[in-house]
């Protein structure tokens, strides 16, 4: 690995905005407005992530998991009849669902029918229940508390103690849910590769922990999310022309 002068945060949000049609554009893009001469971020379309029941965040960590390797569309076309055949993720209801019902449950053809996908539903409330036993808090609390400099800590947390949350899913789950986090996209991994940030395989705990001190560095200097830095990042180099993660 080696980190031989990055690109400077300018370099990258100068070539993201010739390639996105402006600086007013790549800032709509982003999530920025200007405000007399300021620039802000729109926070009126931020969601705190202490308002959001744990129910929320079961539903969001499944959505991510039947979403990876399937077609978007029909998860969310069918999503009404996920909550309601898992009781709207109430975390206790389905800690006390019996393996037999699950298995029913899974064969209904209302929803996507891989058991393997369904199980996890339950495995993760047990994560999220312990959470709130052991800490005497919310997941959502623990989500909200944990570092944003150290997100990948969050990740790994996800991908030991849940189920089917390795990967973006994870990653993807949490920024849905209004975590700020970087996405490891095929364009933000390119530009990683190229500026010799990373040279390893993608997931091993020194890539990671290189490409976490890389975005704390660029955070520190430009003032932006880790959010609006992956999404520069993607922006400003591949083959996207209208909008990425």
């Amino acid at each position: 690995m080696s980190l031989n002068k990055p690109e400077t945060f300018k370099a990258i949000f100068d070539r993201a905005a010739e390639r996105k049609g402006g600086t007013s554009a790549l800032h709509a893009l982003l999530g920025k407005k200007i405000i007399g001469k300021q620039l802000l971020d729109d926070t009126a379309a931020q969601q705190s992530i202490t308002e959001l029941g744990d129910d929320r965040i079961l539903a969001a960590f499944t959505k991510q998991i039947f979403k990876s390797g399937f077609v978007w569309r029909v998860v969310e076309n069918k999503w009404p009849d996920f909550e309601e055949h898992f009781f709207n993720f109430n975390i206790e209801k389905m800690l006390m669902m019996p393996e037999e019902m699950l298995e029913r449950k899974a064969a209904d053809p209302k929803i996507i029918r891989n058991y393997n996908k369904v199980k996890t539903i339950k495995a993760n409330a047990q994560m999220m229940f312990d959470i709130t036993v052991d800490k005497n808090i919310s997941f959502a609390q623990f989500i909200y508390d944990w570092p944003c400099e150290d997100i990948i800590g969050l990740w790994a947390y996800l991908k030991k103690n849940g189920q089917r949350l390795g990967g973006n899913t994870g990653p993807y789950a949490l920024r849905l849910l209004g975590k700020d986090t970087f996405i490891l996209s095929s364009d933000v991994e390119a530009y990683l590769r190229a500026q010799q940030i990373i040279d390893g395989g993608l997931q091993s705990k020194k890539s990671l922990t290189a490409i976490q001190m890389y975005f704390n560095e660029l955070q520190k200097k430009s003032g932006y999310s880790l959010t609006q830095l992956s999404r520069l990042i993607a922006f400003s180099c591949g083959d996207n022309y209208v909008q990425v993660d």
